[in-house]
Formats: structure tokens, C-alpha cells, sequence
């Protein structure tokens, strides 16, 4: 993103670092909390279009810090802490403010996180490209979520095909790995666990799930959970599996949330998108 457009750049600062770890912690209260034990002489408001308060940046000794409040409300006494400081009030889209908090996380990750070792087929994008083009048409300019992206294949072919991924895994190595080929950018991308989407993300147009599984009695619980949340934030999503047993998982999970589901065999990738869960929401 432009300077102007990340944190820094939106408060006027040179500098500034998140009092959140990491982009999961966000939505943790405690942060709200701590922001304001911190011992500082200046303060900086951030509201988006609506005037709903989007972060609180303070001036403190070590320098300037940032609380993000996109995921979580602020509370009364954070309000108070800000006018006890005095400062300026500044305003920015909140897609802007959100896209610009996803760049700063992922850029530590691709900065401090040794990427795991390329294993992409390079004719996957453009199988997957084809999958898509085949199932969805032309969809470009819908928003798209691409859930357990691992290092961005789906991203990339959903990219150049005019779709805007939101890109999102809890796997830190194939994130970097995503960043460093360029498949993934860090201001659409986050680092979370994928059964917990949607607090984090709201309902959005499409979905993209590649790869899922393998299931078994270990992990299924946990796949239920990622693929629900999937098909629950969006309108119309395509998962691929490795067998036909779990494709009929897939629909069983999707058919119990009041989604159409159908199943087919691809062709194009016998080993990683074997089987096609083309899912829509009941008319």
C-alpha cells in the first residue's frame, strides 16, 4: 500500500507499533485494557466514515503505540483515556483501516518467518484458473474469501481472473512463503485460525476452500467447523477435496446449513482438487 495508507501514514507518524501481538489478537479485550495503562503525553483518534471509532494511537516515551478497535468495541474508559490526553481526530475509510492492519501483521510474517519450501506445481494456477472459470464464469470485482489459503495459489488464480481475495490460513511458514513468491499481498491477507472466520471477517460474496482435508476421526470436528464457517460468511463458495468420501462430507455439512450443494469429478488435478463442491445459498 502507499505510505499515506498504512498506520503509520494514516496517523502522521513516522513510526508506530500495534499494542496487539498479533493480527488474531485483535479481537482480544484485554488490549483495550492495556492501551490505557500506558504512560503517555499525546493522543490520536481514529473514526471511520460513520464516526464509529476504528484505533486510539498514544504518544508514550518509547515511542508511538496503536490499538485497532475494527474487531472489537472500544469501551467507555478508553474514550476517556484519549480525552484525559487531548489530540486530533483523524478519519479514514474503514476498508482502507482494515486492508492497511492486515499489511502491517503480514509483513512481520514475511519478515521474521523463514518461508516453507516451495512444493506449487506451477500448472496448479492455471488448472484452477480453468476449475473456476468452468463453475463460476466471469465474476469479476466480487470479493472473494480464499480459506486456508496455505501460500496463495487459489489467491493468485482468483486475482487474475478479476476476483478481490481475502486471503487468510494459521500457517505462518506457508504465508511467508505466499509473500515471498508474491501469489499472497500482505494487505489481503491475515493470520488466523480458520474455524474462528467470522470473527474476524463479515459476510462476503464468495468463498474458495482448496484442498481441504484429509478428514478423519482426528480432525473432522475441526474441518466441520472451517468449511461451516466458509459457506456461513458467503453467498456461493467451491471447496475441492482429494476423494469422493469427503466431497460427501462436504455436502452433508453444507446441506445441514441450508445449502445447495453439488459434487463433481475434476478431471484437470487428480491429486490435490479431485473432487469439485460447487455450494449456493437455498433460493
Amino acid at each position: 500500500m502507499l505510505p499515506e495508507y498504512t498506520p503509520a501514514g494514516i496517523f502522521e507518524v513516522d513510526t508506530i507499533s500495534f499494542i496487539e501481538p498479533s493480527y488474531s489478537d485483535l479481537i482480544d479485550e484485554q488490549f483495550t485494557y492495556l492501551l490505557t495503562t500506558l504512560e503517555a503525553d499525546q493522543g490520536r483518534l481514529l473514526i471511520d466514515e460513520e464516526s464509529d471509532p476504528l484505533a486510539l494511537a498514544v504518544l508514550t516515551s518509547k515511542g508511538w503505540f496503536a490499538g485497532s478497535f475494527h474487531l472489537r468495541h472500544p469501551t467507555a474508559s478508553l474514550i476517556e483515556y484519549f480525552e484525559s490526553l487531548g489530540g486530533d481526530i483523524y478519519q479514514e475509510d474503514r476498508d482502507i483501516w482494515e486492508r492497511s492492519v492486515r499489511e502491517y501483521y503480514s509483513l512481520i510474517i514475511r519478515q521474521e518467518v523463514v518461508p516453507a519450501l516451495e512444493d506449487v506445481n506451477p500448472e496448479r494456477v492455471g488448472m484452477i484458473d480453468s476449475l473456476l472459470e468452468e463453475i463460476w464464469g466471469d465474476r469479476s470485482g466480487a470479493e472473494c474469501l480464499d480459506c486456508c489459503c496455505g501460500s496463495g495459489v487459489g489467491s493468485m488464480a482468483l486475482r487474475n481472473r478479476g476476483l478481490k481475495p481475502i486471503s487468510f490460513d494459521i500457517d505462518a511458514p506457508l504465508l511467508s512463503l505466499g509473500f515471498h513468491t508474491g501469489r499472497l499481498r500482505p494487505e489481503e491477507t491475515m493470520r488466523i485460525d480458520g474455524s474462528m472466520a467470522s470473527r474476524f471477517i463479515g459476510q462476503t460474496e464468495g468463498g474458495l476452500g482448496l484442498m481441504f482435508g484429509e478428514f478423519n476421526e482426528f480432525n473432522r470436528e475441526t474441518w466441520e467447523m472451517i468449511t461451516s464457517e466458509l459457506i456461513s460468511l458467503t453467498e456461493w463458495s467451491l471447496i475441492t477435496v482429494g476423494t469422493e468420501r469427503e466431497a460427501e462430507q462436504v455436502a452433508r455439512w453444507g446441506e445441514s446449513r441450508h445449502r445447495v450443494v453439488e459434487v463433481q469429478e475434476n478431471t484437470r488435478d487428480p491429486i490435490y482438487d479431485r473432487f469439485v463442491c460447487i455450494i449456493e445459498e437455498e433460493n
